[in-house]
């Protein structure tokens, strides 16, 4: 994990910028419905008349509202207006306000010239007052009828206005009447008085002659512009954190897969099996590409629900406290269904990479093997085993995507019975006055962004499992301790001793295995000298040989080179003294020429061709139209079993290294071209140690030095005819590939 953490460290500053990108979003977001609330209650209701600061009002009106008003507050309200008159203004000047109000030519007016923050809104009760006491709207009449009769010889005010009843009290009876309505006014919701004040404006400016319909248009219009820039900022964040998302998810998914690669170069065989190939290429591609999915998921969708989550909660708490309860059944309602989901479908997650695995490694050995398949006539066999392997990923697949397939109709279920829960409510608290039809649209979309939140939240619950499984299997390669490392302080080689090879008492055993492949093996491989390996099949001859490079490291005793153990030299270094010919020849995509040339791309073409020549391979190299630049397919299948093997040699050649390991390299090859090889190797390779693990006895009967090997111990050391003398595990491999009459030669 550390690992993982350390490659995010290299774009903390993209994802903080991100997570800035994401709070610009959320904000657009939520101020988008209060837009629309105030477009409903502002725009339509009101008329586009914001509040009860009125901005012009008749000079008669203004000293009927100042009848409602405490005497030490009206002069506070006097000083927010200015009385229009002609004399402070030009000709063209007064042309423009009669324009702008017409009925100034019959009235005096006065004009707002400034919003004082300690008397705002004061003219709210008073224009209720005002239009409670003046309307003459049947509802309205009904209550003034009502007020009259509830006073003192009411019976000779039958044909006088309400207001002019109020006009002709003191200022002490006056109070005390307003006192008592507003004893009655105690139970009406206050939001009810500022939409009455709101309506009395409308109609104050409609007589003063103002165009109201232009006056809701504009703000109407205002509103949506405003709404629409916001939004077309809200898209460019999305854009900008989709596109930054993206390139980090996507420079993570680099940086492992080339942290893998390098891992995976280093690995020994011992954890080359510990793993699988089928396994690593699954770590490397199909598990690397869920933790990518999972970023991009992560940055732009998970980072943005809590935010935007929070922010719901607190804006529907602003638009309406009383329905909080609603939001608190929807989450539980969600978390339920996400918890629900989520314990149905972890296990499976677990099992969906390791059946992936089994298909790749299924799939692998039948390609790998199709020509053995079809020689055998077992296609059914392998089509079935196969069969088994996707089927079974196939049921896993299925059963999770249709758990996951309930979650969106289930959601919508929760978001809808939400939505009815809310209008439910609502509408009560509509007809009470307590709530506008925009708040309940606001609350509604709130509500909404609070769900889609957990919703976006949820959707994790699908891809965090099997993201956090690939992220276990990621960490799990690289966090594997190689069993080969090199040294931390390395020792210089031997120049007296250049290319000599040294066993000492060297015992080795596979990690899987509890019995020595190899026991005790000691002998000296000196420059300049051939040095054999032969011995039955599974005695430990390639197991041998595979040490010397450290593929493996052995278990007991030490491996010398140059005079130095090769545990204290980097191998780096070690692998450049030797020149490495498989048991099975390997060759890679590209060219003859790039093969040859794989272990050193500065070799030249008079080396290559010197190499090609001694491996025997220029024949059949020349014969092609394209000659050196002739393409090698993946794998060599483009080339017979002894041309690639014979280009084996050639790339081992063209090092000119100081040790050749051969191991059973020339098997593939017809007796006369095995023969012509080995005589122009002897002639090039002197002075160089030279191991050749072989099968055939011709190969190595002119070796200086022979060693046989049975069940991994050392039975016999010397030449060809004095292993025929004094080993009888060499005499019996003898005789059974040479005649009566060779061995009574030999």
């Amino acid at each position: 994990m550390k690992h993982i953490l350390k490659i995010f460290k290299k774009s903390i500053f993209s994802i903080l910028f991100i997570i800035g990108l994401l709070i610009t979003q959320a904000i657009c977001d939520l101020s988008l419905p209060q837009f629309t609330s105030n477009i409903i209650n502002i725009g339509v209701q009101q008329g586009g008349i914001e509040n009860s600061n009125i901005k012009v009002i008749r000079e008669s009106t203004m000293n009927d509202l100042l009848l409602f008003v405490k005497q030490e507050e009206q002069g506070k309200i006097l000083n927010q207006y200015e009385l229009l008159e002609k004399k402070d203004y030009s000709d063209k000047e007064w042309e423009k306000l009669i324009k702008k109000y017409p009925l100034l030519k019959e009235e005096a007016l006065y004009q707002l010239k400034k919003v004082d923050k300690e008397v705002d809104n004061a003219l709210s009760l008073p224009m209720f007052y005002e239009l409670l006491f003046a309307s003459k709207e049947e509802e309205y009449v009904k209550i003034q009828q009502q007020i009259i009769n509830s006073l003192p010889n009411s019976e000779n005010m039958q044909n006088v206005d309400l207001m002019s009843i109020i006009k002709m009290m003191d200022q002490k009876a006056r109070e005390q009447f307003l006192n008592a309505i507003l004893e009655k006014l105690n139970e009406m919701p206050e939001s009810l008085i500022s939409q009455q004040a709101v309506n009395f404006v409308k109609q104050e400016y409609i007589a003063i002659g103002i165009n109201t319909d232009k006056l809701q248009t504009n703000y109407i219009f205002v509103s949506g512009l405003t709404m629409l820039a916001i939004a077309l900022i809200s898209m460019a964040t999305t854009i900008g954190v989709g596109f930054l998302g993206s390139r980090v998810a996507a420079r993570f998914a680099r940086i492992t897969r080339e942290q893998i690669y390098d891992k995976v170069l280093h690995f020994s065989t011992a954890e080359m099996k510990q793993f699988g190939v089928a396994s690593l290429v699954t770590r490397s591609t199909n598990d690397i590409q869920q933790v990518q999915m999972m970023l991009v998921f992560t940055l732009r969708i998970i980072f943005y629900a809590p935010i935007i989550g929070v922010g719901g909660v607190i804006k529907a708490m602003g638009a309406n406290s009383s329905m909080a309860w609603i939001i608190a059944v929807a989450v539980l309602a969600v978390f339920s269904l996400v918890i629900l989901l989520f314990a149905l479908v972890m296990p499976k997650f677990k099992k969906v990479q390791s059946l992936i695995d089994r298909v790749n490694l299924v799939m692998r050995e039948i390609i790998s093997g199709i020509p053995v398949v079809r020689a055998f006539s077992n296609q059914r066999h392998e089509e079935k085993r196969f069969d088994d392997a996707s089927i079974a990923l196939k049921k896993t697949l299925l059963f999770v995507d249709r758990v996951m397939a309930c979650m969106m109709p289930s959601m919508m279920f929760i978001m809808n019975g939400v939505a009815i829960l809310i209008v439910w409510q609502a509408s009560h608290s509509i007809d009470q006055g307590l709530m506008q039809v925009g708040d309940m649209l606001a609350f509604i979309q709130y509500t909404m962004q609070i769900i889609m939140s957990f919703l976006m939240i949820s959707m994790s619950s699908v891809m965090l499992p099997r993201a956090g499984v690939s992220v276990g299997r990621i960490a799990e390669v690289l966090n594997t301790t190689n069993s080969v490392v090199d040294p931390i302080e390395e020792k210089p080689f031997d120049e007296n001793k250049k290319g000599e090879v040294e066993f000492r008492n060297v015992s080795f055993c596979y990690p899987d295995s509890d019995a020595n492949t190899l026991s005790d093996i000691s002998f000296v491989a000196k420059s300049g000298e051939t040095t054999a390996f032969i011995g039955s099949t599974g005695s430990g001859k390639s197991t041998l040989i595979n040490l010397i490079p450290r593929f493996f490291d052995v278990t007991k005793g030490e491996i010398l080179v140059s005079g130095v153990p090769i545990k204290e030299v980097k191998q780096e270094k070690l692998h450049q003294k030797i020149g490495y010919v498989p048991q099975r020849g390997v060759l890679f995509s590209g060219t003859i020429a790039s093969n040859i040339k794989y272990g050193d791309d500065t070799i030249s073409d008079d080396e290559m061709r010197k190499a090609a020549k001694i491996a025997q391979s220029l024949d059949f190299i020349e014969a092609k139209e394209e000659g050196f630049s002739s393409p090698i397919a993946q794998g060599g299948t483009n080339v017979s079993g002894g041309q690639k093997q014979r280009l084996s040699i050639a790339r081992a050649i063209a090092l000119n290294p100081e040790i050749y390991i051969f191991d059973d390299s020339f098997s593939a090859l017809d007796f006369k071209t095995d023969k012509a090889l080995r005589q122009a190797l002897e002639k090039y390779t002197k002075g160089a140690t030279i191991l050749i693990v072989a099968q055939r006895i011709s190969t190595i009967m002119n070796a200086d030095q022979i060693i046989v090997l049975d069940e991994g111990k050392i039975v016999g050391k010397g030449t060809h005819k004095e292993l025929l003398k004094n080993c009888s595990v060499y005499y019996e491999i003898a005789s059974s590939q040479l005649s009566k009459e060779e061995l009574e030669h030999e």
